[in-house]
């Protein structure tokens, strides 16, 4: 079993800061490999080149040598070959079903029928996902090794030349290409402390561009005659080359934007993981005939169902670019444990007979938690993911066309949520009243994370940004720490209509001191913000006392 390259470095080069990324790699590699060793193994023949010492000669012989066992065909790959038959199957249950009014007999025998078939299938799923389960722990690892490997490299990189700054489309290009030299020296065995080379290659150019510019110090006027010659001659080409500069930057732009991936794939993304919630849909539905063996059975349900556009955005994020389709599986089995949690309790009540005689009487409490696919980003990427997944949900990765949504995705209807009066006196406030009736518009859109448009639905911050970017201010689409340094802090007591109020830690954020979510006070403790969905909520709730941060008030427009 070959084993990923393990980072080193010396003691002077690790500053407290790069000790904690290369800490944090050492134990994703070993987890990588303990995950790897659970993978099922197998002797395979080998033939060596061996010398016999008492002849002299050299001779073949035959070894055994343990090697993983190939991975089981995917889920995805059983779903393409079973389509036939459950596309049959369907059509003979709906040629049934149109008879099952007219004879209980045969409405009774076909539900046994499709309960038993579900069954199959529901057996089927998990002795194959058994099967898959230790190659996807694996390969789970390996991303984690991975990203873990990436971010010290990058942290390395950094810390050689301090000179950089960059916005976090350079910074994921930067990292996308730490992650190809990674992936180079895993293929070829090479230590990982031989991607240095590139690190320290950018900072011998750093040296050779600083001793430059300590030349022209030295001779400044000389170079400032040469400089206003220059600038002429720019000045007129420039004229003819600009149109192309500017197209460039458009194409530039919208690609960082775009989709990367083949329609062909995107669409299969989504087939399949609509399969995987029809299934989990198909075991509710008979859960009983599944489950047998309780008096009563509970339900506490959620509804199944996902926004294609964030799942296509959240895959092409955590994958840092283009994927193909034989690549995602498992990730959208990481996605939909993540987002879906089935429980069963079981409880026991003592009942009585009509004798008065008491018997006990078995509960099946049965709860679907939908975590919401578009609230996983904030836990799945980091903060040049988070990044990327946005400038996606932006413009729909410049496909509206790929999957049908209505004014918004995954809604044709807004979703139930809390209303409330504002009193009018606070909107003697022409300001307050004009940030109102915009926010008021949304109420019900669902949170789509990075979504800053009616288009796209909103976050907590695109909803606030886009209210007050449309009623008097001009402040461009800001994160909730950028709109709290924009503000003003005023205390509970001095917070009027209009203000703005931040709360920290809702969730695993990259600095955990910084504010997490926003919204606008509407006064009596009260504000509307972009929740699940767009709200009004309750300020002295636990939840959002617990985790309060400050009122803000606004600069003038």
């Amino acid at each position: 079993m070959k084993k990923n390259p393990r980072l080193q470095f010396t003691d002077s080069e690790l500053n407290p800061k790069l000790r904690q990324h290369v800490r944090r790699a050492e134990k994703a590699a070993d987890k990588a490999e303990a995950a790897r060793e659970k993978i099922p193994k197998a002797k395979r023949k080998v033939k060596r080149a061996v010398l016999d010492p008492e002849t002299g000669k050299i001779k073949a012989r035959l070894f055994f040598e343990e090697v993983d066992k190939a991975k089981p065909p995917s889920k995805l790959s059983h779903a393409v070959q079973d389509a036939p038959g459950n596309t049959l199957a369907g059509a003979v249950h709906r040629e049934v079903r149109q008879s099952e009014q007219e004879n209980v007999g045969i409405e009774s025998a076909h539900r046994l029928e499709e309960a038993a078939e579900a069954g199959g299938r529901l057996a089927q799923h998990s002795y194959r996902a058994g099967k898959l389960k230790p190659y996807r722990k694996a390969a789970k690892a390996e991303r984690q090794l991975e990203k873990a490997t990436v971010n010290a490299l990058y942290q390395k990189h950094l810390q050689d030349n301090p000179q950089l700054s960059s916005n976090p489309l350079s910074r994921w290009q930067q990292k996308r290409a730490i992650r190809k030299q990674y992936a180079a020296s895993v293929r070829s065995g090479q230590s990982a402390a031989t991607m240095e080379n590139t690190a320290r290659a950018t900072k011998t150019a750093a040296e050779k561009v600083k001793e430059g510019t300590q030349f022209v110090v030295r001779h400044k006027k000389g170079i400032g005659i040469i400089a206003a010659l220059a600038v002429c001659v720019c000045l007129l080409l420039n004229c003819v080359s600009s149109c192309s500069i500017l197209a460039q930057g458009i194409a530039s732009s919208l690609g960082s934007s775009t989709f990367p991936c083949e329609d062909a794939d995107m669409l299969g993304a989504e087939a399949a993981y609509a399969g995987m919630e029809a299934a989990l849909q198909n075991e509710l539905d008979n859960y009983a005939a599944l489950h047998p063996g309780y008096d009563e059975y509970r339900f506490d349900l959620d509804e199944i169902g996902h926004d294609p556009y964030v799942l296509i955005s959240l895959l092409t994020a955590y994958h840092g670019g283009a994927w193909t389709l034989p690549e995602f599986q498992g990730t959208l089995d990481l996605f939909f444990d993540r987002q879906y949690t089935l429980t069963e309790a079981v409880t026991t009540e003592t009942r009585c007979n009509a004798a008065g005689h008491p018997y006990p009487w078995t509960v099946c409490n049965v709860t679907l938690e939908n975590f919401d696919l578009s609230h996983l980003p904030a836990y799945l990427l980091d903060e040049d993911g988070l990044s990327l997944y946005a400038s996606f949900m932006a413009n729909l990765g410049n496909r509206p066309d790929l999957f049908p949504v209505g004014a918004y995705p995954n809604a044709s209807q807004t979703q139930t949520y809390l209303d409330y009066d504002v009193p009018p006196e606070a909107l003697a406030d022409a300001q307050f009243a004009a940030m109102l009736t915009e926010a008021e518009k949304y109420l019900g859109f669902p949170y789509v994370w990075g979504g800053s448009s009616p288009s796209t639905s909103f976050d907590c911050s695109g909803f606030v940004s886009w209210v007050i970017n449309h009623s008097g201010w001009n402040v461009g689409r800001l994160g909730a720490k950028a709109l709290c340094n924009l503000c003003t802090p005023v205390s509970p007591a001095n917070a009027q209509p209009g203000d703005l109020v931040f709360f920290i830690n809702t969730y695993n954020a990259p600095d955990p001191s910084a504010p997490t979510h926003c919204g606008i006070y509407v006064g009596n403790h009260m504000m509307i913000h972009c929740g699940s969905p767009i709200s009004y909520a309750d300020l002295n709730s636990t939840y959002w006392q617990d985790h309060f941060y400050t009122y803000a008030r606004l600069p003038s427009p």
